[in-house]
């Protein structure tokens, strides 16, 4: 019996407003049985407990039972097996509509991964080098300032000590932020604020072209500041390519790695397979406003994914996929840059991308980050179970990723709830799998 089956009779015994079980799952319903995937082959190096992944089941399964979630789908791969898929809860829990894992999500800032991967495209193909700097491939990058803050309030402007570099970019020390910091102010009127794209009618590269204008948050190479580095990676990438973002991702990524349902825009076909946004208010997910509006440095809501304008291909935040399609981009970094017979990128370009490439500046305690994700270094100073060299990041929509090669994994988590409100699903999740290794 799937698991989303005994979801729905559980949560209709409690009780939630408007939940209806039809015959058809009723007669599905029988009562609880281990998890049916079976344990790694024996001549796998690596093994998993599927009495443990019970656990992480059934937190899941109260996440979605106390409302602090409507919905999520897991995914594990262990040495390029798939060990654990689960979906959870609703994929729109007013409509009484289960999630499904072929459900589609807004994975925002897990876009980052496929952009970077792009630009390590072009440096194996000789279009760039990491130590380029910006200005090589977009030239009004040639001069850049930085604001500095004054005791007593404002700010003054002082130039950029060095050139941005691609590596700069790629590690998030470029000094460039979404608009936050000293000059907060000039960003704000400019019109560049937050990492919300998906209503803009302009390309990208326009609004990229007006940012070295604007001062930076930072001296570049100097501190770890998160911003519009990938947005920027991907004009460099449609400059190099002569293809727009969305036509080089589907035709070097998307297409070949099989990839059905990621895309910039949702074609009008799979609307219904799109995951509605929730927002945490008291400790509960409630439905959140569309197509919402701008909170923070952030757009909260449904967004314009669907009939929106479909102009601004964005390498920071821009993406739709599922939580198998990201699955299998994974598992091409694991792999070491290949999947199913086909190379994407070397060994060594994998490599490099998931070693710590911040010099002066410096990440959070254990972990370093690399040219696209955060690197683990020391598993006991990062305060969470986990390998020294796993890497990932996460999304805008409380949605995470990561790829450890000492342990085979693969891991995705995808749902839609912003702001998450310091829920801590993300941190149980890897506890939990890092529980059942054999």
């Amino acid at each position: 019996m799937p698991l989303r089956s005994m979801l729905l009779a559980g949560l209709c015994a409690l009780a939630l407003p408007g939940c209806v079980v039809s015959v058809t799952d009723t007669e599905r319903l029988a009562p609880l049985a281990p998890l049916a995937h079976p344990p790694i082959a024996n001549d796998s190096p690596h093994g998993i407990s599927q009495s443990r992944l019970a656990v992480l089941d059934a937190t899941m399964k109260s996440y979605v039972a106390d409302q602090k979630l409507a919905g999520a789908v897991v995914m594990i791969h262990q040495d390029g097996r798939e060990v654990f898929s689960e979906a959870y809860g609703w994929r729109d829990r007013e409509a009484n509509d289960r999630m499904e894992e072929d459900d589609i999500f807004r994975i925002a800032s897990q876009t980052k991964a496929l952009t970077s991967v792009a630009i390590m495209m072009l440096m194996e193909e000789g279009k760039l080098l990491l130590e380029d700097p910006l200005s090589k491939h977009l030239p009004e990058w040639s001069k850049t300032t930085v604001a500095v803050a004054k005791e007593k309030g404002g700010y003054d402007v002082v130039p950029a000590r060095r050139a941005i570099t691609i590596r700069d970019l790629l590690s998030h020390s470029a000094g460039i932020s979404y608009g936050s910091g000293p000059g907060e102010q000039a960003w704000r009127e400019a019109g560049i604020f937050g990492w919300y794209f998906a209503d803009k009618t302009v390309p990208v590269s326009e609004i990229v072209a007006k940012m070295p204008a604007l001062p930076m948050a930072a001296q570049p190479g100097e501190q770890w500041v998160y911003g519009y580095n990938t947005d920027i990676l991907g004009v460099v990438v449609e400059k190099l390519s002569g293809q727009s973002l969305d036509a080089f991702f589907k035709q070097r990524l998307i297409d070949p790695l099989g990839m059905k349902d990621t895309s910039f825009c949702l074609p009008p076909e799979k609307s219904e397979r799109l995951a509605v946004v929730y927002s945490a208010r008291d400790g509960k997910s409630e439905r959140a406003p569309n197509p919402g509006s701008w909170q923070g440095s952030g757009h909260i809501g449904q967004g314009h994914y669907l009939g929106g304008p479909c102009k601004a291909f964005a390498g920071g935040a821009g993406l739709l996929s599922t939580a198998r399609d990201y699955s299998r981009f994974l598992e091409m970094l694991r792999q070491g840059g290949a999947f199913e017979g086909r190379r994407y990128l070397s060994r060594k370009s994998v490599e490099q991308m998931s070693q710590d490439a911040l010099v002066s500046a410096t990440f959070q305690p254990g972990q370093g980050f690399g040219l696209g994700f955060r690197i683990t270094q020391d598993p006991g100073a990062m305060g969470n179970l986990g390998s020294k060299g796993d890497y990932g990041w996460g999304g805008a929509y409380h949605s995470t990723y990561w790829v450890d090669p000492a342990e085979g994994l693969t891991v995705t988590f995808m749902t839609q709830l912003i702001p998450a409100g310091g829920l801590d699903t993300q941190a149980k999740l890897r506890a939990l799998i890092y529980a059942a290794l054999e």
